[in-house]
């Protein structure tokens, strides 16, 4: 019997040693799979085991608790650009990317133009207003010295755009809620109507510059540095005879280049009045997308619905069309930040939200707007 017992405690042992140890390897291999399917930015390593697990943790302590301990080497992991001077703390890359893929969804202009990342409050691009000077010779001609282009440099500044979504305490207590989804779902719909009006709009002094706020002279007379427009013949309307003559000339007045990736850009309202719009064969010119998710198509080329485009009224810019990606450049300035308050709306916390978002013409030849206007 005394032996049977030792044989049992030993098998016993042995089983619990091989459950620990199958245990330990499953948890491992977890954590590779994680890692792998985090998606990484630029030249970044994408983190693996304790590490990333360690930034997550840390963040759901201080978004729950308020507890600050760990997060400095949270900032430090995340490679952030520096927090608030105020207290604020760089979210985790995961949840910055979730915010910057769904804003990408729900904003009409970040799905079309073109977007950059940068580590500076400033980006500046040179661009070439006129090319270089060529010329035919024969074989044996003398080659005269050409002009060289010109140049010149575009500042593309950073703005503050904040959300200050809010919860109960209960609820961040309730260890089922995802506070990456809830966080990223609160702030994309306040980052996404902001951004919306002022990327069309902006002041261009405390928002990103939009297109419609720069200069603007009839495209036969068009310039650098101004956007170019065809009037519709009408104040405040289309033309009464034929008014789908006005887009057509619209959707010809960019080059050909900027044609091949052209896309319209209206609000609602307009494109209520255009899909009535027939051609000489009684077709309409504006078609449905042809599957789910592909937007709708005016005169074969894709419409984006932007609800802060203006109405048609006197004077209205209320059409544009052109490549957008050639013409508009977003920029964000890595990291987010996050600012717990739980003492200004009890029983609510804050989470004052930052991101720095700039944004501005960069091709003017690229986007042409409509004028409803006589000329």
């Amino acid at each position: 019997m005394i032996f049977d017992f030792k044989q049992r405690f030993v098998i016993v042992i042995g089983t619990e040693r091989i459950n620990r140890a199958l245990d330990e390897q499953k948890r491992a291999l977890d954590e590779l799979t994680l890692a792998a399917a985090r998606p990484s930015i630029g030249n970044e390593r994408k983190m693996i085991f304790a590490g990333a697990r360690e930034k997550k943790a840390a963040f759901e302590r201080y978004i729950r608790k308020g507890d600050a301990g760990g997060l400095e080497a949270l900032e430090l992991k995340a490679m952030s650009a520096g927090s608030l001077a105020d207290g604020g703390y760089t979210v985790p890359l995961e949840i910055e990317q979730t915010i910057d893929r769904v804003l990408a969804k729900v904003s009409p202009m970040r799905a079309i133009a073109t977007v950059r990342q940068i580590g500076s409050n400033v980006y500046r691009k040179p661009i070439a207003t006129a090319g270089a000077a060529t010329g035919w010779v024969a074989e044996t001609d003398a080659r005269a010295q050409t002009a060289a282009p010109t140049l010149a440099a575009i500042d593309f500044a950073t703005m503050e755009l904040y959300a200050m979504p809010a919860a109960t305490q209960t609820l961040l207590d309730d260890s089922r809620v995802d506070l990456e989804a809830w966080l990223a779902g609160e702030v994309q719909t306040v980052f996404a109507e902001q951004e919306g009006a002022a990327f069309v709009s902006g002041n261009g002094t405390t928002q990103p510059k939009g297109f419609l706020s720069e200069t603007t002279v009839a495209d036969a007379s068009w310039v650098w540095a101004k956007l170019g427009y065809i009037a519709s013949g009408t104040a405040g309307a289309f033309a009464a005879s034929n008014p789908a003559d006005t887009l057509v000339a619209l959707a010809y007045a960019p080059k050909t280049g900027y044609r091949a990736n052209g896309s319209w850009m209206m609000n609602r309202n307009t494109e209520s009045v255009i899909r009535t719009f027939k051609d000489s064969m009684g077709e309409y010119i504006w078609q449905p997308g042809t599957s789910a998710g592909q937007p709708p198509t005016l005169l074969g080329y894709p419409v984006a619905e932007a609800e802060d485009m203006p109405d048609i009224a006197a004077n209205s810019y209320s059409v544009a069309f052109g490549d957008f990606a050639r013409g508009y450049l977003i920029v964000d300035r890595v990291g987010v930040n996050v600012l717990r308050d739980p003492y200004s709306a009890k029983p609510y916390v804050l989470f004052y939200t930052t991101k720095r978002v700039g944004g501005g013409v960069q091709n003017y030849e690229a986007i042409k707007l409509l004028k409803f206007a006589a000329s």
